[in-house]
């Protein structure tokens, strides 16, 4: 079974092992592929996070219950080594938006749509630049949380139309996390902007600017946190820095497209998860932008056009 639905290089298991159907861990059969474990544990505390929630949680506590509980797989025939590979052919995921499990599997989906979009970005836009933004805003209780967001789109709509704005094209998510001090809801963006390389030049824009532009797009009267950095597009640290050590491409693209709410977070407080799921219901699922990896005003399409 393999940690990516559908991946080319599914585990190799022994010949001899004839368990695979009737194992209750999948991290018996492959140790190597713990996460499934790990993120069907969380979607057990989920489910009974619904459960003790109202009438309508009811159906999304059925739902995660029984999400990703059987896998059928498909075994090739022996090597000579005396292995085999076991392939994920069918299984039945739930799809219900803070569901572990479907969350994690979305995240390597457009994690995966993101990397092979990049060697043809890359071929048309060779001198093209990467930076990691992040945008903050003030804690908010979780029953304004939707509130919240959408004050936050319409700033984000505000500071992409703005004449300052450097980036040929973006990607952006949202992220809510718990303060465990209060219970507010912390919502922010992850953001991987391309920008040209004249933006390390003439364009260039210091962290306190980004916040001034950020707080005036926000419309609010304080300052608010807003961190900026280069993306390094290999693995050899960056002699270009912007304000704090550079991030690597796949540390960027992880920590965007990962999941929009911690599964901790959802399984520590019940209540605060179920006022959290109320408050997101019928919204845009993640990636909550739709940004485009594409420069602007070109038609859409092609392989750029990754969020819609």
């Amino acid at each position: 079974m393999s940690s990516r639905v559908g991946e080319e290089d599914p585990p190799i298991l022994s010949a001899e092992c004839g368990a695979v159907n009737k194992d209750e861990y999948l991290s018996e059969v492959s140790p190597r592929h713990k996460p499934w474990d790990v993120h069907r544990a969380e979607a057990d505390e989920v489910q009974q996070a619904y459960a003790g929630g109202a009438d309508r949680h009811q159906r999304y506590a059925d739902r995660v219950g029984h999400c990703s509980q059987v896998l059928e797989f498909a075994r090739d025939p022996p090597k000579k080594s005396g292995k085999q590979k076991y392939t994920l052919k069918n299984a039945w995921f739930c799809r219900v938006r803070h569901c572990p499990v479907c969350q994690w599997r979305r995240s390597l989906m457009w994690q995966a749509k993101v990397y092979r979009a990049l060697p043809s970005l890359l071929r048309d836009f060779p001198d093209t630049r990467f930076l990691f933004m992040t945008l903050t805003i003030r804690n908010c209780p979780v029953s304004e949380l939707r509130r919240t967001l959408i004050h936050m789109a319409k700033a984000w709509k505000r500071l992409v139309e703005l004449r300052s704005w450097p980036a040929r094209g973006w990607v952006r998510a949202v992220e809510i996390t718990r303060s465990q001090k209060d219970r507010s809801a912390h919502p922010h963006y992850h953001c991987l902007l391309m920008v040209p390389p004249a933006y390390f030049q003439g364009d260039y824009l210091k962290q306190h600017e980004w916040a001034e532009l950020w707080q005036q797009c926000l419309r609010i009267d304080y300052k608010p946190v807003v961190d900026i950095r280069t993306v390094k597009l290999d693995l050899v640290q960056s002699s270009q820095r912007v304000n704090k050590p550079p991030a690597r491409m796949w540390e960027a693209v992880a920590e965007i497209l990962k999941y929009a709410v911690k599964p901790s977070d959802m399984i520590r407080d019940h209540e605060w998860f179920l006022q959290l799921a109320d408050q997101l219901q019928k919204t845009r699922g993640p990636p909550s932008s739709r940004g485009h990896l594409l420069p602007l005003g070109r038609v859409a399409g092609g392989s750029y056009r990754l969020l819609g």
